[in-house]
């Protein structure tokens, strides 16, 4: 996501490099290079215009502090406009207390079911919302199926009605239901087409005024780039929803939809969608998007999703154990599976700062961790508990049955040694004695 333009805003601020100040002959050679980069990224063309136009105005006539190099005060200069770009601040869904009602709306093959799925499944978890998914696609035959699916996989009932081809009715009956059985949010999943057409428009018109949602959501294929800035624009027309959700930013995108869109359209995007799984699903933050695309990371994000999958009590726990030197391939393997519920590897790699840009050309796999997770089912209970016991001929064994060699369950029970013995000493503060509250204790 956003490595083409971010190679090339960083080659235009190069040439500010060495420079004494901004002047209006050298800003105006690396803006011209900077809208080249945006144009080349999809961005619309009048937004690329107006966006450098808005930054030349700001940086000339700018002192550059003396702490401050000509390069870095344009950095913070292109970083704080892309964020007012793409909106500024963060906007968050509007929730009811009582009933939430959520309309998708956009074309096929945008993604939309999918996303109901991930938004139920962070509303509820996140939230403690108690949602209902609702078919409304009567068109495509296998969309309630997959609905349902998704619903089973996030434990969300879904309504549907299979002999029904009225949308509109499935979807009064879905929010009667809903307020029978106490469900404060509904989440309601309509047809697309591949195109625009007008009786896709007054249907989901129709659906808006008998359910009357608390908010309409446009979900739209990033990959789409410009294509989806247009198909925005026709949908606001008619629908004026309340806000735009990106799907596929994880793929091969420029990057244009993302900074096109609010200006074109004056709705915030509100969720971006950053893979396959139903965790793969984080709120819109123009600031945090920014810093990705000038390549600074963007640690709090990653933060975010790491104390999602933190438990206190099970940290203590697992604490203790270290420190006892009792941490096993049970709470190894444990490890594993949180960070990997934290979202695609490479993705969350490239929130780190610099190491983007390092791993470019760098293939992660997400299976990356398999063989590893083999090795440790093939193991014993026993084994498990007890790596000590681990001799040559269960080796062997393991080896045979995680399909891999004696070479590589070496490597890795070499591996656990190591980490348990740095974990260790982090515990303990390199003595055998754990410091005070838990935290490390180092001697001078």
């Amino acid at each position: 996501m956003f490595e083409n333009l971010s190679e090339r805003l960083e080659r235009s601020f190069k040439l500010l490099k060495g420079e004494g100040k901004i002047t209006e002959i050298n800003v105006a050679e690396t803006l011209k290079d900077v809208r080249r980069a945006l144009l080349d990224a999809d961005v619309n063309y009048k937004v690329a215009k107006s966006f450098t136009d808005t930054v030349k105005e700001k940086a000339i006539g700018q002192n550059v502090l003396t702490s401050l190099k000509p390069n870095q005060l344009m950095v913070k200069i292109v970083h704080d406009e892309l964020a007012e770009l793409m909106g500024g601040t963060t906007t968050e869904i509007a929730l009811e207390r009582t009933l939430s009602i959520i309309l998708m709306s956009g074309l096929q093959g945008s993604g939309k079911t999918t996303f109901s799925g991930k938004l139920a499944n962070m509303l509820k978890t996140k939230k403690s919302r108690k949602p209902l998914l609702v078919a409304c696609d009567v068109y495509r035959p296998a969309a309630v199926e997959q609905l349902r699916i998704l619903g089973e996989q996030i434990g969300v009932p879904v309504y549907s009605e299979p002999e029904s081809k009225d949308p509109v009715e499935i979807a009064r009956n879905a929010v009667k239901e809903a307020k029978a059985k106490g469900y404060d949010l509904v989440i309601i999943d309509t047809a697309g087409r591949l195109a625009v057409d007008e009786q896709m428009m007054q249907e989901i018109e129709a659906i808006k005024n008998a359910i009357q949602p608390n908010e309409t959501l446009f979900v739209v294929d990033a990959m789409t780039g410009q294509d989806a800035v247009n198909t925005a624009k026709e949908f606001n027309d008619r629908l004026n929803f309340d806000g735009v959700v990106l799907t596929k930013l994880d793929g091969d995108t420029r990057g244009g939809a993302a900074l096109s869109i609010r200006t074109v359209v004056n709705k915030p995007i509100k969720f971006v969608g950053t893979g396959e799984k139903m965790e793969a699903l984080d709120i819109f933050h123009p600031d945090r998007m920014a810093d990705r695309i000038l390549g600074m990371g963007d640690i709090v994000s990653l933060v975010e999703r790491a104390q999602e999958q933190y438990d206190e009590e099970e940290a203590r726990q697992l604490q203790k154990k270290i420190a006892k030197n009792q941490f096993d391939f049970n709470d190894f393997i444990s490890q594993i599976h949180q960070i990997k519920k934290m979202g695609n590897l490479k993705e969350l790699a490239s929130m780190i700062p610099g190491v983007g840009k390092m791993l470019k050309d760098v293939d992660i796999d997400d299976n990356a961790f398999k063989s590893i997770e083999a090795i440790i089912y093939s193991m014993t209970p026993d084994e498990r508990i007890n790596p000590v016991i681990l001799n040559g001929s269960r080796r062997q064994r393991i080896a045979a049955g995680s399909g891999t060699n004696v070479a590589e369950v070496n490597k890795l029970i070499k591996q656990f040694e190591e980490t348990r013995k740095m974990m260790r000493m982090m515990t303990t503060g390199g003595g055998g004695k754990p410091g005070k509250k838990g935290m490390p204790s180092f001697k001078r």
